[in-house]
């Protein structure tokens, strides 16, 4: 992985002197073949913005900006026949990602979610930038405009050049993001999001009744809940404090965390930790560099 952040991070200090440029609108109207309250929209991007609003629609409807550059005519016009938006059906669940880079996506990868690092599901395999037969002689983005049913759950992530923004989802949420911010706004599902180097900026438009995780090691957390939360909060930062404007908040003894791995039982004992009201949804916080504004708004 980190030769695959050095790699992407020098192409784009190197874009300025690409002298060839293509712009493509790639538009798409996508619907589940089987329709439940458990319908998920999978994002999984490399290079580029996510944007993703609620509607009162029943179809998902997908804009892809993409934009391909190269030094020269050859390397712009194979950039232009590998790079394309990738779709996976699973009848309840749709998949969108960046297809024919040489980290090809599939199953059963290794995931690089920060709340789920050991887990294997759909990702890109990070592995094939070791390739031999396969080089990505161009640089490209795909930008992302999505507009989903108000109720769908939710997996956005991106790695450079991009932010991810979320609004009027009621559904659960799911965000990564590498190098780039993320903004959920007007949500009310469970929340798991996370930031390398980014700010996290989320407003609930009703408080969260299951439990949720916000994570950032370089960048600030923001989080604005309505008036009268109840929630057990635990915090941990390295270089960073809890800032809030709540008015019954209460510090709580700290706790030994159990954790079963495959080789036994993790010990932990946990940071600080908070009962705010009347205590509730567990909410799980953690900055290395940066603060917290935990507000009742």
């Amino acid at each position: 992985m980190k030769k695959l952040f050095a790699v992407t991070a020098l192409l784009a200090l190197g874009w300025v002197g690409y002298a060839q440029q293509f712009n493509e609108t790639i538009k798409k109207e996508l619907t589940f073949e089987k329709k439940s309250d458990k319908n998920a929209l999978m994002v999984a991007n490399i290079n580029g913005n996510i944007k993703v609003v609620g509607y009162e629609g029943s179809t998902i409807l997908v804009e892809v900006d993409k934009k391909i550059m190269a030094k020269t005519n050859e390397r712009l016009e194979r950039g232009k026949q590998e790079i394309e938006l990738g779709i996976i059906d699973l009848a309840d669940t749709l998949i969108l990602y960046v297809k024919g880079t040489c980290s090809d996506f599939g199953r059963k990868n290794q995931r690089y979610h920060r709340n789920d690092r050991d887990g294997k599901g759909w990702n890109y395999n990070w592995s094939g930038w070791d390739r031999k037969d396969c080089k990505e002689e161009y640089s490209y983005l795909m930008n992302f405009t999505v507009k989903v049913p108000y109720d769908i759950h939710l997996a956005v992530s991106t790695i450079n050049n991009g932010d991810i923004a979320v609004e009027k989802v009621k559904g659960n949420i799911l965000a990564d993001n590498i190098n780039g911010s993320i903004k959920l706004n007007n949500v009310s599902g469970a929340t798991s999001v996370s930031s390398i180097n980014g700010d996290l900026d989320l407003i609930y438009e009703q408080n969260p009744i299951q439990p949720c995780k916000y994570y950032a090691l370089n960048g600030d957390i923001n989080i604005q809940f309505k008036k009268g939360l109840g929630a057990s909060v635990s915090f941990e930062s390295f270089n960073g404090n809890l800032f809030t404007n709540v008015d019954v908040i209460e510090a709580l003894p700290v706790q030994l965390e159990k954790t079963p791995k495959k080789n036994g039982v993790a010990y932990k004992l946990n940071g600080s930790r908070y009962k705010v009201g009347n205590g509730g949804v567990y909410l799980d916080i953690e900055t290395f560099n940066g603060d917290v504004y935990l507000k009742e708004i």
